[in-house]
């Protein structure tokens, strides 16, 4: 029985030496690791940089994108104005109606008579001017603020032409 122990012996030495061999491979694989990783950056450490960059990047994209409305401007104070052309025939017409930059409104091929009430901001000079065509005749402008008569002014002939004109002043109220 001498050669059986010996075989298990021999069978027991080879196993605990493979163990051993087995556990220092393994210290082996863990140092290698640890030594390859310390070379070089960490990958976890730069997808969660990556991610919160494009965090960052779509909330910047949000806020360009979805920026409030530019606040309308105020509406300015006015008051109402009735423009009036009597007469008969056709003319070429303008007036001042609700308009920030002072632009007048031209209407031309105009049927008289005519009437127009609108807005003005105050500050601007309410006018209405008139041109007869070809044809001639005789036509007569008026202007009322805010129900008062102001002016009137009459145009005869060929091409003839009136103007009425009132004033707003900046600081007035009431209108509107």
């Amino acid at each position: 029985m001498p050669s059986t122990e010996s075989a298990e012996s021999t069978e027991s030495l080879e196993s605990v030496e493979s163990a051993e061999a087995t556990e220092a491979s393994d210290l082996i694989d863990v140092a290698e690791t640890e030594t390859a990783e310390k070379g070089r950056p960490d990958r976890r450490g730069l997808v969660i940089a990556a991610v919160a960059l494009l965090a960052c990047g779509g909330l910047i994209g949000y806020g360009f994108l979805n920026t409030p409305e530019k606040p309308k401007p105020r509406a300015l104070p006015t008051a109402e104005v009735t423009y009036e052309v009597t007469g008969s025939g056709t003319a070429e017409l303008s007036y001042l109606a609700r308009s920030e930059s002072g632009e007048a409104t031209v209407e031309k091929g105009v049927t008289l008579p005519w009437r127009k009430t609108v807005q003005v901001p105050l500050g601007k000079a309410p006018t209405v001017a008139l041109v007869l065509d070809g044809k001639g005749g005789q036509a007569s402008c008026t202007l009322a603020i805010r129900g008062k008569h102001v002016q009137r002014a009459t145009a005869s002939g060929n091409y003839g032409r009136a103007t009425c004109t009132g004033e707003l002043p900046a600081g007035e109220r009431g209108g509107h």
